[in-house]
């Protein structure tokens, strides 16, 4: 394998999305993680914060790419010449969503391969809308995310309660 994708929303980046680049990055030589610029999709934190927060937490990952793309993730694989598509799951739940979306997929692009890869069993709970709310509510999310996303979203938090 030479060229893969982890796409996502990471809003925030998670412990879970830290634990699935790092592992995609060493099956392959080169790892885009795209940031989906999802116009649909209200997110907390910008698609430019959320790259310099993916960068920050895995500063050593040599053969990573971050990018920001607004589209389907099918066109920036072709235009990339991404060989696979990885998809982190968690539970049954995740995984009959991730099929029928690597199915949608791969009908789109047949040339690219969609890799399932199972989270750590430590990270099995993590979700990134689950973080946001214990972050509102002032619970302590630190072990669920990387310290530079903890910095940023307490930030968040106490800004967007200022103006609330």
């Amino acid at each position: 394998m030479k060229r893969a994708m982890f796409p996502g929303t990471f809003d925030p980046p998670t412990m879970g999305h830290i634990n699935i680049i790092e592992r995609s990055a060493s099956l392959c030589d080169e790892l885009y993680v795209v940031i989906a610029d999802n116009i649909a999709k209200r997110c907390l934190f910008t698609p430019e914060e959320r790259k310099e927060m993916i960068e920050a937490s895995l500063p050593d990952i040599r053969n990573m790419h971050v990018v920001i793309h607004q589209g389907l993730t099918v066109d920036f694989a072709r235009e990339n010449g991404i060989d696979v598509m990885i998809r982190g799951v968690r539970a049954m739940a995740d995984f009959s969503y991730e099929f029928e979306l690597a199915m949608t997929n791969k009908m789109l692009c047949p040339e690219v391969e969609v890799l399932f890869i199972p989270t750590d069993p430590r990270y099995f709970i993590i979700r990134s809308s689950q973080i946001k709310e214990m972050a509102a509510f002032g619970a302590d999310f630190s072990p669920m995310v990387p310290e530079p996303v903890r910095i940023r979203l307490k930030e968040k938090m106490k800004n967007n309660s200022l103006h609330s």
